[in-house]
């Protein structure tokens, strides 16, 4: 076990609650799949729900748009924001069989033609499988399309005011007893703005957040920062168009750099050192290119314009603090909660979990520890990542125990934790990925586990 999944034991567990059982007027704000599931949960436990989302549709950051933002960078406050940071061609990371939540498979659609069958599916099975999750659990009906909530803060006795904007214009003031965030974190671009001349560089700029195909980059030199999932998939496809490709990343090492096997016009760089107006880019293991684009896959910060706390929950270096298992303040708990703020890890199911120790608490089903025992756990938590140099931005990256938290949430609501074969089947996949990048999406050898998977699946699907 390692010191971060510790944690997870420093304060044990308290007992169920005698207190009578509560229903909550509860705002869920976004109707992704973190708003989703934490509606149906919600509801499950008795609680009355709204769930506010600005978009047209359900499916959050599942909802593939062509457009883009005014400001291909993402940083000008002014711009207009594009919720959606998917690029066209973009297919799971992950099988299926691991994304799905626990009682509603995700499991092909074979007699649909207009579905995606395969193990790794492209963006539009998985927005398609979260309207079949809405549509099934009547989810749908609690939804406020083209919404956007402007203000949420507390109000005298411990309520909530949620101040929100229909797109045509009406504004509605409600009082809540509860709010859910549940507003993704891909939305807000985080741009590498360190880069020594960055400011005059000639060059265009662009976050991953605004790319969607590789069409307009046709005889360009990219250079690409980043080394995540995105940049992995996004600079193997530029090099179908692109005149060279230069991937700049902080986490590769001297004798990892170089050309990539199978391709012509494909480098792998250390970090880049400098910028200048001449268009040259100069990378920390020495070598310089001329480019026409720097394309930024750094990521996204968390970010809640509408949230109003008085100071008691910030964002210090996208770490959202403080927070009792990166879900609760402890001085606002359980009143306000975040869903989804997690990342490496198999984001459906840890919404799940985190969904029903919410819904319990807020009816009394469940009890939180006095909130003296949560902010010593909290701040044991950041101890631990301080002491082993692990910087706050990196605060609830997951990697390393999402399993663990996972069980001690579902130990904590009263659930069942994760089916063994999701573990090995998660584990196999990036195993798989680190041997096969460019296949591992068709080919794998899991088959084993698929087949646990389908026996647990034709129990629930009876």
């Amino acid at each position: 076990m390692t010191n971060l999944a510790a944690t997870l034991q420093h304060v044990s567990l308290p007992p169920t609650t005698l207190h009578p059982l509560a229903s909550r007027h509860v705002a869920v704000i976004g109707a992704g799949a973190s708003g989703l599931v934490a509606a149906r949960e919600l509801r499950r436990e008795g609680h009355r729900v709204v769930v506010f989302e600005q978009g047209d549709q359900v499916g959050g950051t599942w909802v593939y748009t062509p457009k883009i933002e005014s400001d291909p960078l993402g940083v000008d406050p002014r711009r207009t924001v594009v919720q959606s940071s998917l690029y066209q061609s973009l297919r799971t990371n992950l099988p299926r069989e691991v994304m799905g939540f626990r009682d509603f498979p995700f499991v092909p659609r074979k007699d649909d033609k207009e579905r995606d069958s395969r193990r790794f599916p492209g963006h539009r099975e998985v927005l398609m499988y979260l309207e079949d999750f809405a549509s099934e659990f009547g989810i749908v009906e609690l939804v406020r399309l083209e919404t956007e909530v402007m203000f949420v803060g507390m109000v005298d006795g411990g309520k909530w005011q949620v101040r929100s904007k229909k797109r045509d214009g009406i504004c509605l003031d409600e009082i809540y007893d509860a709010v859910v965030v549940c507003n993704g974190h891909y939305t807000e671009p985080r741009v590498a703005d360190d880069i020594p001349g960055i400011d005059s560089w000639p060059g265009k700029q662009i976050h991953s957040h605004n790319y969607r195909t590789a069409e307009p980059f046709q005889d360009k030199v990219v250079i690409l920062i980043g080394s995540a999932a995105s940049a992995a998939d996004i600079s193997r496809e530029l090099a179908g168009v692109a005149k060279e490709v230069h991937v700049a990343s902080r986490s590769v090492g001297d004798g990892a750099t170089g050309k990539r096997p199978d391709y012509d016009n494909l480098w792998l760089h250390s970090m880049i050192k400098s910028v200048h107006e001449d268009s040259s880019v100069v990378f920390k293991d020495g070598s310089a290119v001329l480019a026409d684009v720097i394309l930024h896959c750094t990521g996204y910060k968390y970010h809640f314009p509408f949230l109003e706390t008085n100071g008691i929950v910030m964002v210090d270096d996208n770490c959202v603090g403080p927070l009792y298992k990166h879900v609760f303040p402890p001085a606002l708990a359980p009143w306000l909660s975040f869903i989804g703020l997690p990342w490496k890890v198999v984001p459906f199911p840890l919404f799940e979990f985190q969904s029903k120790w919410i819904a319990g608490l807020l009816s009394n089903r469940l009890a939180l520890p006095h909130k003296e025992q949560m902010m010593e756990d909290v701040e044991a938590f950041y101890s631990i990542l301080e002491s082993s140099g692990i910087p706050k931005r990196y605060t609830h990256n997951m990697a390393d125990y999402q399993f663990e938290y996972d069980d001690w949430l579902a130990e904590a609501s009263g659930s069942p934790g994760s089916e063994i074969w999701r573990k090995e089947m998660y584990n196999e996949a990036w195993k798989n990925k680190r041997v096969r990048p460019e296949t591992y999406r068709d080919d794998w050898e899991d088959d084993h586990l698929v087949l646990q998977a389908y026996e647990d699946f034709k129990q629930i699907l009876k």
